[in-house]
């Protein structure tokens, strides 16, 4: 890539990547009223034999578009790769965005793919193939739904606000458990969701239907693409605290910067804690 010619480039580089996404969009949907194979990478963590499939054939489709930029994949890459902060160009892959939505037959998943340049995502594109909604992003062009372009809402006030969040699969083994704060929002917001697919959420919050959105523990896969479209909406994104969000931080807040301090607050006030809850055996 020249970097005085990037623009170009990137534009060529989404459509391209859009062809991509969206066939691999119609094999989960081949996959989705079907049994399914179920493995678990943990306790919870559930891969089927669609997100295999789905990252198989986006990966050997980016191999051959662009053979010299890295590939980092939620079912393919290692731990190691997953800690190892990329330079350069970097393509983050989610092949399938609510696998659990998915092996259910709950009708709410999506593919999120982004390159990165440096950490910094440049493109960004999130499908749901159910309802065939394509969004995308260029860093510095804007974000679109299907060619037309979003914007975050204009709600100012966290008793209008309609936000939403997430649990890790580790919600059973870790202390950040995230259930005081969405009790906390409840009563703040004018109502909660938690919808099973972070890329969606994103999505949601760039595109208006959401204010804000925040969670613990998520991936840069879970992430990359829809922090590009919130910020290119007019959205803002950062960590609990305020600090810059980056692909690999544990925390995250979008909202559509109008309620972003209400929710820093939340997520930043001292908040009595769950009590030691008995184990899972």
């Amino acid at each position: 890539m020249n970097d005085s010619n990037e623009p170009k480039n990137y534009t060529s580089l989404l459509s391209n990547a859009v062809t991509i996404v969206k066939q691999a969009g119609n094999l989960l949907l081949k996959f989705f009223n079907s049994k399914h194979e179920i493995h678990y990478k943990g306790l919870f963590d559930m891969v089927t034999e669609a997100d295999l499939a789905s990252e198989k054939a986006i990966v050997t489709s980016l191999k051959k578009l662009t053979p010299e930029i890295q590939i980092l994949a939620e079912e393919s890459s290692s731990q190691s790769e997953l800690k190892r902060q990329s330079s350069g160009y970097q393509w983050v892959i989610d092949p399938l965005d609510g696998t659990t939505n998915f092996a259910h037959g709950f009708p709410h998943f999506a593919i999120s793919v982004a390159l990165l340049n440096n950490g910094k995502p440049m493109l960004g594109i999130v499908f749901d193939p159910l309802k065939n909604e394509l969004f995308t992003a260029i860093n510095d062009q804007g974000a679109s739904l299907n060619n037309s372009s979003i914007h975050v809402s204009s709600t100012s006030h966290s008793d209008k606000s309609l936000v939403a969040t997430g649990f890790p699969y580790t919600i059973r083994e870790i202390d950040q458990k995230n259930l005081i704060e969405f009790c906390t929002f409840r009563l703040a917001c004018q109502g909660i969701r938690r919808f099973g697919a972070a890329a969606l959420d994103l999505a949601y919050v760039a595109s208006g239907r959401l204010d804000g959105f925040w969670e613990y523990g998520l991936k840069p896969w879970d992430t990359a693409a829809g922090i590009l479209l919130v910020k290119e909406a007019g959205g803002n994104v950062t960590r609990y605290d305020g600090a810059e969000y980056a692909v690999n931080c544990p925390d995250i807040i979008a909202s559509n910067g109008r309620i972003h301090p209400f929710m820093q607050r939340v997520l930043t006030a001292d908040l009595p804690r769950l009590p030691d809850l008995p184990r899972m055996t």
